[in-house]
């Protein structure tokens, strides 16, 4: 039998914690083993942190795949966000440091925060938003994002958060599915330099069947807003409310939110969250992976809250444990290609949660940008979105962190709530790429095709087998479309749709969709490993693989590649070389038929290659369906740009 995967890239290099960093490091060694001995005892003890108005009478009821956490608990999100930080007197604590990109500032306290939220959710009630209603934000990434989030929460309202990129089709799709009443927007926010409309589209959205009944519009930017019979503007009716609102007891299974994710057909996923669960692995995980010391740290993690990184890493879990947070509502290049580094010298960040798509791009532009910057207030590094190849580790780590500051590479999906597989600074040697071991309290194997665990040195398919608090409640309203997405594939097993391997010291690797293999002479090889070889040559700063249909071969690996600056122009002999470096780096096997230069890669708004677009590339056929892209006019580039250039048969 073939391997369900080949494990054919190799790294030796590891980097334990420094003895300081151990000493007063959150997590210690035998959390592995006391989650180990009592799993549900574990996982209660984590929920004691929370504050309940209720405490539970079941920690978990599992009738697959259906999960109830901490069952019969009440508690509230926004209260254990904001109120019991003020009632235990850190009012004064900043929670938020926000800077817009046009340069304006604004300075929010937890204080401030509660008497926003209390307002907010007094505007909500006016509006006749109850309990169980689901509420739709579409908004920049201003704070009154979180502050409407935690209305919501506060008052038992299901938010919906659409992040602000997605076109009025998108919005209306998602407005439809979870049947908002309510549109929380804004006229628009600053990207690039310039403002952008969210108002406009979102009433292109309404134009068509919806049940929405008022939209709550924010003044961001200034630009002209047509403001019909159903739009208010926030500063209109949440300003006059009262800053007293009591927040009620909600079950630990009530609705938080929905956030939806692209469905492989043209309907996307509505992945349902509850309360109790996610909220305990949300502040656990935040806790011990990013090591927060909360009246020490300034902590910056550059999502969006439009995705769930955003929900579960700057709303829910670090306003759970009191954290300080930069938020930023703009782009990394504007005005200019420091703006990211001279923020974290600005505000003193400890802390630097971010994608890897984000690490590559920042070594395209070059070394000088971060160097100009004083970064040595950063302790910690963390990674997320994606698998991170190991030459953007290492150069995240040496560039960005000093060569001093520990890197968690964290591997979790929309589906799992809250990170699953991550190094635990302070306790773990880390490898560069690999997220090392699933989390306490997480069991997360890698299995073959017969769904049983391979041996190290092997890859296969990523499972989860034993439920965990932070857990999907389903697909909203498709209890079916949730079991054939996730639990069909094996028998009693989760199954999102990663491959991964495991090293000979047991590392988990993760080796990105399924979907991405490539079959190369009955060889299945990972993209991830590819595009890590390629992008470990020094002229490479960012480059995506594709299987293309091939004759002899069935299929053969084809690679665009996103040159360093300063290499310049495509250097004779750099393709033979490139293709050489692979063959070097992890076997002949791997070693692509073409390589083009191209200037930029297909990506989606969250970051990710869309592989597929490049595979009608490589085989010479017309380009897909590019809506969902950051920017539609990339693949007519890139297209362009091969036609004038050497295409290598």
């Amino acid at each position: 039998m073939t391997e369900s995967l080949s494990n054919l890239l190799s790294e030796n290099r590891t980097f334990p914690p420094t003895p300081e960093f151990a000493a007063a490091a959150n997590a210690k060694p035998e959390i592995y083993d006391e989650a180990e001995r009592d799993r549900l005892a574990f996982w209660e003890k984590q929920a004691g942190k929370l504050h309940w108005f209720k405490k539970w009478n079941t920690v978990l009821e599992w009738k697959a795949p259906f999960a109830k956490w901490f069952v019969g608990g009440k508690l509230n999100a926004s209260y254990n966000a904001l109120d019991r930080h003020v009632i235990e007197g850190r009012g004064d604590r900043v929670a938020f440091y926000f800077e817009g990109e046009p340069g304006d500032t604004k300075v929010l306290t937890y204080a401030d925060m509660l008497r926003e939220v209390k307002k907010a959710a007094n505007a909500l009630t006016s509006l006749g938003i109850k309990d169980g209603d689901r509420v739709a934000i579409y908004m920049p990434m201003i704070p009154e994002a979180v502050i409407a989030m935690l209305a919501c929460a506060r008052v038992g309202a299901t938010h919906s958060v659409v992040f602000g990129g997605f076109s009025a089709d998108s919005l209306l799709a998602r407005i439809q599915d979870a049947e908002a009443k309510l549109v929380i927007t804004a006229d628009g926010g600053f990207r690039k330099g310039a403002a952008f409309p969210l108002k406009p589209i979102v009433d292109d959205a309404l134009k068509g069947s919806h049940p929405v009944e008022r939209v709550l519009v924010v003044k961001r930017t200034g630009q002209e807003s047509a403001m019909g019979e159903r739009d208010i503007w926030w500063h209109d009716l949440v300003e006059k409310q009262r800053a007293e609102h009591e927040a009620k007891p909600f079950d630990s299974e009530h609705s938080l939110f929905i956030l939806y994710t692209s469905g492989t057909t043209a309907k996307p996923k509505g992945i349902h969250h509850t309360t109790g669960g996610y909220l305990t692995q949300a502040a656990f995980t935040h806790r011990m992976v990013f090591d927060i010391k909360p009246e020490k740290d300034i902590y910056w993690c550059t999502a969006d809250v439009g995705w769930v990184t955003g929900h579960s890493y700057i709303v829910y879990g670090p306003m759970i444990n009191g954290a300080t947070q930069v938020i930023y509502e703009g782009t990394p290049d504007t005005p200019h290609k420091g703006r990211i580094f001279e923020m974290i010298e600005k505000y003193k960040v400890t802390i630097l949660y971010t994608a890897p798509t984000l690490i590559r791009t920042w070594m395209k532009w070059g070394d000088e940008f971060p160097n100009k910057q004083n970064l040595k207030s950063l302790r910690l590094l963390g990674s997320v979105g994606e698998p991170i190849n190991p030459e953007a580790w290492m150069w995240y780590r040496e560039v960005i962190g000093g060569n001093r500051c520990p890197i968690v590479d964290t591997w979790w999906q929309t589906e799992t709530g809250a990170i699953m597989i991550s190094p635990l600074p302070g306790v773990t040697a880390t490898k560069p790429g690999s997220a090392m071991l699933p989390l306490p309290g997480i069991s997360a194997k890698v299995v073959d095709d017969s769904g049983n665990p391979v041996a190290k040195g092997s890859g296969g398919y990523l499972i989860i087998d034993k439920p965990w608090p932070s857990m999907l409640r389903g697909v909203w309203k498709e209890p079916a479309r949730y079991q054939e997405t996730y639990w069909s594939r094996f028998e009693g097993l989760y199954f999102a749709g990663d491959g991964a391997k495991l090293d000979g010291d047991g590392a988990l690797w993760v080796l990105g969709r399924v979907d991405d293999v490539m079959n190369v002479s009955g060889h299945r090889i990972s993209t991830t490993e590819v595009e890590s070889a390629l992008v470990s040559h020094d002229s490479v700063a960012e480059a995506a693989v594709v299987g293309a249909k091939d004759d002899l071969t069935g299929q053969a690996i084809v690679a665009f590649v996103i040159l360093r600056g300063g290499v310049g122009a495509v250097q004779d002999g750099l393709e033979k070389a490139l293709k050489e470096h692979v063959s070097k780096e992890i076997g002949p096997i791997a070693r692509p038929k073409q390589i083009m230069v191209v200037n930029e890669l297909p990506k989606t708004r969250s970051g990710k290659i869309m592989r597929r677009l490049l595979r009608d590339v490589a085989e010479n056929r017309a380009v897909g369906d590019a809506t969902t892209l950051a920017d539609p006019n990339v693949m007519k580039l890139i297209s362009e740009g091969l036609k004038s250039g050497k295409r290598e048969d």
